[in-house]
């Protein structure tokens, strides 16, 4: 098979480059993945088709070539038992596949599932925008809204947009809509929960501020609670969830259930998977029970 031609959008797959080229590239755009081999005369049918769409179709579909006999663990950690096969990811998953060579019309077909429909791609652009032109990315968020009203992924990513801008009003308006449906997306979730740390830290005055008037009487949960809050507006998060397990254990009603809430908006914006997440939620889970 000749080489595939030069593209932006076709890429030979390598043990290497999978993760960042492959896994980390279908979190953006649809990645095809194409085993072959030089001695496979099908796959010298299927693969200039493959190429010649990924051309086409230039930016709606990344495709990676992977040859067999160079990248033999790339193949096994597929399964790839009989070539040509090709298999189509999104968003680091596996979404479909197929064995051997489709005639062209029903290759295009194939490959029609996977790619971006219009308000995907002005979000796409939207994102590549909000570095350096924010108005024109929540116009284009609006665009694809106005195509796809019912879209609530498109809110939540708009939404994220407008509170790295610290537009925290417009955010939460949008977050309370999402709400009003009896759920949240674990996104808005985070989103909402950076909005009520926000709100919280405004609410305590700044760390110094808190600081001086817990010193003055360091045994009043009430400024612990300010201060943690504070605390975690300026994203100084262990001393914040510290202050706020003491808050659990050392008081009842209100102002415990508010120190725990705290802590869950905290436990969001780290993450579930960080160290701190783990230990205080265990902390927290052994002070309530």
């Amino acid at each position: 098979m000749n080489p595939a031609p030069a593209s932006p959008w076709i890429i030979d797959g390598t043990e290497q480059n999978f993760e960042q080229e492959v896994l980390k590239r279908s979190e953006e755009l649809p990645v095809i993945v194409d085993f072959w081999a030089t001695w496979c005369g099908p796959c010298q049918e299927l693969g200039p088709v493959l190429e010649r769409l990924a051309q086409e179709n230039a930016g709606q579909f990344l495709l990676v070539k992977v040859d067999v006999d160079q990248q033999p663990r790339v193949a096994a950690a597929f399964g790839v038992r009989s070539i040509p096969h090709v298999f189509a990811l999104r968003n680091g998953q596996l979404v479909d596949q197929f064995n051997g060579v489709l005639p062209e019309e029903q290759l295009r077909e194939w490959l029609a599932q996977f790619q971006p429909s219009p308000a995907e791609m002005l979000v796409q652009e939207a994102r590549k925008l909000e570095a350096e032109d924010t108005k024109e990315a929540e116009a284009k968020y609006h665009e694809a809204l106005e195509l796809e009203p019912q879209n609530d992924a498109i809110r939540i990513e708009l939404a994220r947009m407008l509170l790295k801008q610290h537009r925290n009003a417009d955010a939460r308006a949008i977050i309370e809509k999402l709400e009003a449906r009896g759920f949240l997306e674990p996104e808005a979730e985070n989103i909402k929960a950076e909005l009520d740390l926000r709100t919280a830290a405004a609410e305590a005055g700044g760390v110094g501020e808190c600081r001086a008037k817990l010193a003055a009487n360091p045994n009043d949960p009430k400024l612990q609670l300010l201060l943690a809050e504070a605390l975690g507006g300026a994203q100084q998060f262990q001393e914040a969830l510290d202050l706020c397990l003491s808050v659990v254990q050392a008081t009842t009603g209100d102002l415990r259930d508010e120190a725990r809430t705290t802590m869950v908006n905290l436990f969001h914006l780290l993450g579930p998977e960080a160290e701190l997440t783990r230990t205080y939620r265990r902390k927290l889970a052994t002070a309530l029970y």
